[in-house]
């Protein structure tokens, strides 16, 4: 399949032409979490499977804080509490995948920063770990400093796909590139830091990143991520998005909205400039054409919804 990208689309345009379209979400819920005292859950992922029992991975914090855990849930009579025993790790905003056989599990670890400034005393990097199930969790790889939003699957042919997302001199506020490796030995810094970037997706004052990769049954990648931009006051909004990637060609199809948060159930904020961040966490595809969304609220809690499955047109 070869995709034709028209333009660089805003976040301006793409919300105009998500209001015009004929949008198919429904049954907005909020998942209940119980277990961690007065602390939010946000920035969820999807169910996963785990020793036979569906299990999410979510970021825990108090509502003053960025310093972040993340525990794995388990489903009780209709709420969601720590799963007895599992680990918890000193991570933001996890992630998961299965490469290989084996769970692939990350997330962003904050540390200070190696050169601190007045406006920047800690940096960030993302932290993989992997094992045949949640309780046998190794780290295994650290990414580059200062980049979040790294995500990996393993391609059709046994190869891995590896989305990066740099900012600074070479991403600007934070563009998705990407690049393939023959196995997780072959992952490095360097490979990540040297992965082209998808040219043309977003303006040089707006941002984006890949939030889960999902492999079709065609080999190409369905990528669920998010774009993001600020508005006159400096108030943050977060889109939920998806693009379709050719790994063989680096082709791919234009950016298109899933979600947004006024869809989703009315709730609270971390702050006020975060009212309208919707953070992509995972899609789980249903047999029926539809799809189920997780997703982080306005970085102080976790919902889900229901849509037209948004990648079974390309399959």
């Amino acid at each position: 399949m070869s995709f034709t990208q028209k333009e660089t689309k805003t976040c301006a345009t793409l919300l105009r032409e998500y209001q015009q379209s004929n949008k198919t979400v429904r049954n907005p819920e909020k998942l209940t979490f119980m277990g961690v005292g007065d602390k939010d859950v946000y920035n969820i992922t999807a169910p996963f499977e785990d020793e036979g029992e569906q299990v999410i991975a979510g970021r825990v914090e108090s509502r003053d804080s960025e310093h972040s855990e993340i525990v794995f849930f388990v489903e009780r009579d209709g709420a969601w509490i720590p799963r007895e025993g599992a680990p918890i790790l000193t991570l933001q905003d996890p992630f998961y995948t299965k490469i290989a056989g084996e769970l692939v599990l990350g997330g962003v670890q904050i540390y200070p920063h190696p050169n601190p400034t007045k406006e920047s005393i800690f940096s960030w990097r993302t932290v993989f770990y992997k094992g045949a199930r949640i309780a046998e969790l190794k780290p295994f790889f650290t990414g580059p400093s200062g980049m979040k939003d790294l995500r990996l699957v393993e391609l059709i042919d046994g190869s891995i796909g590896v989305l990066t997302r740099p900012q600074g001199e070479k991403g600007g506020r934070g563009k998705i590139g990407f690049t393939r490796i023959s196995s997780l030995k072959d992952l490095t810094p360097e490979v990540i830091e040297e992965a082209p970037l998808l040219e043309g997706q977003f303006i040089e004052e707006e941002w984006g990143g890949g939030n889960e990769i999902h492999l079709l049954n065609n080999g190409l990648l369905g990528i669920l991520g998010h774009i993001a931009c600020f508005d006159t006051e400096l108030d943050r909004h977060y889109y939920s998005m998806v693009f379709v990637l050719d790994p063989e060609t680096r082709e791919f199809s234009d950016i298109r909205l899933i979600a947004v948060r006024a869809e989703f159930v009315p709730g609270v904020s971390k702050r006020p400039d975060l009212r309208d961040v919707v953070f992509s966490g995972g899609l789980v595809r249903n047999l029926d054409g539809t799809a189920n969304l997780y997703v982080g609220l306005s970085d102080a809690e976790a919902h889900r919804l229901t849509m037209a499955d948004p990648f079974i047109s390309f399959e």
